[in-house]
């Protein structure tokens, strides 16, 4: 891996870079083909979005949802399989606490994948006790 990999704020990225990602992730359904638009909106929408670049290719992101005041969700933590396990990840995450702390924002959540628990708790995440994440049936 040569050069350095820098974390930074974004608010557009390239279609084919999060695509790429989406992919690599497991996330993406055939149904988004014909319009991958939507992604753009994700990254100009979010209350931030922290995207990981190497030698300026877009190798990771993450992204916030939050009211910027109070509560939060940390969603859509994604690194191209090739470059996991370098910590990367972790401070993508890092990145968006810090930012949402910055904005007093005190109630931050998740919902983790299968198998990813113990990278979250490694960053201070807990389980909710008592409490069971709720879909609307129907929606993707």
């Amino acid at each position: 891996m040569d050069g350095k990999i820098e974390i930074k704020w974004i608010k557009t990225a390239s279609l084919d870079a999060l695509v790429s990602l989406y992919k690599d992730a497991g996330w993406w359904e055939d149904s988004y083909g014909d319009a991958p638009e939507f992604l753009n909106r994700i990254v100009a929408d979010s209350a931030l979005f922290a995207g990981a670049f190497l030698n300026k290719k877009m190798i990771g992101m993450g992204r916030a949802l939050s009211d910027k005041a109070s509560d939060a969700y940390i969603q859509d933590v994604a690194v191209l399989k090739e470059f996991r396990g370098r910590g990367i990840g972790e401070k993508i995450v890092q990145k968006l606490v810090a930012g949402l702390k910055a904005w007093g924002v005190d109630w931050i959540g998740l919902i983790a994948q299968p198998g990813t628990t113990g990278f979250y708790e490694k960053l201070g995440f807990q389980q909710l006790e008592g409490h069971v994440p709720l879909k609307l049936k129907d929606s993707k």
